[in-house]
Parts: structure tokens; C-alpha cells; sequence
């Protein structure tokens, strides 16, 4: 993994670590762009998605077509806060790993897996996979700004 920029202060893991929303962004089979906003966990130098491989366009898009770029954006308008993650390389469909599920969905659902809602457990490996996703480059900005709304109007 070659690291082109990193301008962040605490490094690219403080971004990664968090429970953000990651874009991937892969191609259909004619070369026409999607992107999909997915939970995922940085371990082991990999980005890792829980993929549903049956009824989902984008892990068919990643069998298809490997070659595929990633983006975390941490953002707070009311702190002026803007860090960004992106990467390029190639992903893949593993099967389930039963710990590294655990570690993504306890980063988002919180520790205790009897508080999960239902639907989150007992994965059936024959429609659940992970993606696995290979850096290649990285760039890591901090692009945030002195903070100017007081706050943000609520929907």
C-alpha cells in the first residue's frame, strides 16, 4: 500500500476507526460508475464489508469488475471538521470470518450482541460474504476550516 498523501494529524487509523459511512465506488460491466455507502472495518491493512452476494448490485460489480476505489469522509460543519480517506485497489468476496463480522458490526451496533437487532444475527454464509478490499494508494487529507455555523438546522 503506497500512502501518495497523509496529511492528517492523528493518522489515516483515527478516520478508519471510526463508525462512518465508507462510498465504494465500482464499475458496472459496461464501465458506467455506482456508488454504494457501506459500513466497514479497517483490519489487517484491508477494508472489510459485509456483502449481501445475492441481491446486491455492488458485490456483483466487484466480481465483475475487481478494480475499485474507496472513500471515508468525516465531516462536522459545526466544527468546521473535513477529513478524508480515499483509496484505489482491488476487492474480492471472501467467505464469512465469524470474528472479523463480529469486529465490524460491534463498531457500529456496539459490544454487546445480544442488543443487536435480530437481523444482524446468525449471517447465512450462503447469501452473506465479505468483501475484501486491497489499497493501493491512499490519500489522506485534512481539509477542515475554522468552524462557522453555530449549528445545523434540524430536519
Amino acid at each position: 500500500m503506497e500512502i501518495v498523501e497523509n496529511t492528517l494529524e492523528k493518522g489515516i487509523e483515527a478516520v478508519l476507526d471510526r463508525p462512518l459511512f465508507c462510498f465504494l465506488g465500482a464499475a458496472t460491466p459496461e464501465g458506467r460508475p455506482r456508488i454504494s455507502p457501506l459500513w466497514f472495518l479497517w483490519e489487517d491493512e484491508c477494508v472489510w464489508i459485509i456483502a449481501d452476494t445475492v441481491e446486491k448490485s455492488y458485490a456483483k460489480r466487484v466480481r465483475e469488475r475487481p478494480e475499485t476505489a474507496l472513500a471515508v469522509v468525516d465531516f462536522d460543519p459545526t466544527e468546521g471538521l473535513v477529513r478524508h480517506v480515499g483509496m484505489r485497489g482491488e476487492a474480492s468476496i471472501v467467505p464469512l470470518d465469524g470474528k472479523r463480522v463480529e469486529h465490524l458490526l460491534g463498531k457500529y451496533l456496539g459490544p454487546d450482541r445480544e442488543e443487536w437487532d435480530p437481523m444482524f444475527h446468525d449471517l447465512d454464509p450462503d447469501r452473506w460474504g465479505l468483501i475484501r478490499f486491497e489499497p493501493e494508494t491512499v490519500v489522506a487529507r485534512d481539509q477542515s476550516y475554522a468552524g462557522s455555523l453555530a449549528s445545523v438546522p434540524e430536519r
